[in-house]
């Protein structure tokens, strides 16, 4: 879990249309979510450990590369969202695109973020 602030705002729209397109989501102060993040592995079972993956080296790749970066973090403010909005479905592919380049080749299956109770996204490279 992760808590992380953002403003959900498109410089391509104006005050308008940004208030019509995210409601609420378009405070000027932004908001926060405890966002719940779900890493899948999948891949073949190497037959003398039994795992896809070593999730010590799995749980390490999300400390250092999502939480790390992302946990009490204003969303607006990191580089990775200078040309997007951070909605949570593009806060979703951009932890699935740090965690490709942290774990193993063809490992990384899909990322899942759940913003709230009632809605979730997940991503897999698609």
């Amino acid at each position: 879990m992760l808590s992380a602030s953002h403003r959900l705002h498109a410089e391509s729209l104006d005050a308008e249309a940004n208030r019509a397109v995210y409601g609420k989501c378009n405070n000027p102060h932004g908001h926060g979510h405890n966002y719940v993040v779900e890493v899948v592995a999948a891949g073949p079972v190497d037959e003398q450990t039994g795992m896809v993956l070593n999730l010590a080296d799995l749980d390490a790749a999300v400390r250092s590369r999502v939480l790390d970066r992302f946990d009490h973090a204003n969303l607006n403010c990191d580089p990775v969202f200078a040309d997007r909005v951070p909605t949570t479905e593009n806060f979703c592919r951009v932890i699935y695109e740090v965690l490709r380049d942290a774990l193993p080749a063809g490992l990384l299956d899909r990322v899942r973020v759940e913003e709230t109770e009632n809605n979730f996204f997940e991503y897999a490279g698609v």
